[in-house]
């Protein structure tokens, strides 16, 4: 099928006055995912008894199938959950943390998730140890040095971003969580910008936690995301609303105590759960290596034009795979953040945000399979304009 920034453009709902450069944060479904999303709510409308109460097992079974061989994964260790917050605050809540222990992130982190790591502390009496990434980061490796400069003998969780949201950093999780088993060191990964944008293999990354959106980079329907969680972990597992899945008496079956606990909460409309084996069809159908690439070529690209054009170092080593189809990209310094969003989106029709991250202005970009260059050239005039 046509993958041409125009193809996916004329399959986007959208709006085409619109130079959208800001999938990262909610991501946009293509029309022939969104219309197998309206079946779903057309076929749970058509008899909600039926669909709720004796179908829907079997209806979460096969999509989670399908994720589970996208993923790399037995589809008994995948739950959906409506985000990677919310699968974030599942594990954290239910490990039995205790004083004097702790849990070490990066200063790259995103910050409902920071919340609910200092939520789970003030509980516990576990402290959250912010080691800090330097940036412009040089490889890899060096991301890997500086994290586990803050490891100690209390340290017994690592919880960090595959892709950091600020940053748009990708951090090299498969060496993190290799490292930290070997030091019998548990792993959660924030995985919210990682679907879609770089290919995914838990079963050879290894973590003992893992949680990703469906629903950004994957394209599906907004609330569609999902939790892994290792089988010697799933016991632990605890529901954050409990339910009729709940306890060795439960008559509900899913298929394990995990899935049981975690999948019935009440009344839910799932279609977006549903949905998600569409979206992975629609980019497997279309190629999505080439797409990713071609887009990541476009990010680059804005990442130098926006360089020369501040006369500030990107924030990244290029050719080390330290950022994909989102780039974060420093501003002059006392830029004024809120207007410059606001005019670019007013007198520009350019959506796009601007990012505030250890008292620094910075511009983050994101080129999904529609967008061309055109729309890159449409924000560097802008930015010529209102930085000048």
């Amino acid at each position: 099928m046509d993958n041409t920034p125009q193809a996916l453009k004329d399959l986007s709902l959208l709006d085409p006055d619109i130079v959208f450069l800001n999938h990262g944060s909610f991501g946009a479904t293509p029309r022939p995912v969104f219309d197998v999303y309206q079946e779903w709510q057309r076929r749970l409308e058509g008899q909600p008894v039926q669909f709720i109460g004796r179908d829907l097992t079997d209806h979460f079974l096969q999509a989670r199938s399908v994720l589970g061989d996208y993923l790399n994964v037995p589809a008994a260790d995948l739950a959906f959950i409506p985000n990677a917050t919310t699968g974030i605050n599942i594990v954290v809540r239910s490990l039995p943390l205790k004083p004097g222990d702790e849990i070490l992130t990066t200063d790259h982190e995103y910050g409902a998730c920071l919340n609910a790591l200092a939520f789970v502390c003030r509980e516990t009496g576990a402290t959250v140890v912010q080691r800090s990434i330097p940036l412009p980061a040089a490889s890899q490796e060096e991301i890997v040095d500086h994290l586990w400069q803050g490891v100690t003998p209390c340290t017994r969780l690592i919880y960090l971003s595959h892709i950091t949201s600020a940053t748009a950093l990708c951090l090299p999780v498969d060496v993190i969580c290799q490292r930290a088993r070997e030091h019998g060191i548990m792993t959660l990964v924030d995985g919210a910008h990682a679907p879609g944008q770089v290919p995914l293999n838990l079963s050879e990354m290894g973590p003992d936690f893992y949680t990703g959106n469906c629903h950004k980079w994957l394209s599906a329907p907004k609330g569609s995301a999902f939790l892994y969680v290792r089988p010697e972990h799933q016991l632990v597992i605890e529901p954050l609303v409990v339910s009729w899945g709940w306890g060795d008496e439960s008559t509900l079956d899913f298929g394990s105590p995990f899935l049981n606990c975690l999948q019935w909460g009440g009344t839910l409309d799932a279609s977006a759960y549903l949905s998600v084996p569409a979206a992975i069809q629609f980019q497997q159908e279309r190629d999505w290596p080439v797409v990713r690439e071609r887009c990541h070529n476009l990010v680059r690209e804005a990442v130098y034009r926006v360089s020369d054009l501040t006369g500030l170092p990107p924030l990244y080593a290029d050719g080390d795979g330290l950022y994909h189809q989102m780039a974060t990209m420093p501003l002059p310094p006392g830029t004024d953040l809120p207007a410059l969003k606001t005019q670019l989106y007013d007198d520009y029709r350019i959506e796009i945000p601007t990012v505030d991250w250890q008292n620094h202005p910075f511009i983050r970009i994101s080129i999904q399979g529609y967008n061309s260059a055109g729309d890159v050239d449409a924000l560097v005039s802008a930015l010529h304009t209102l930085l000048s």
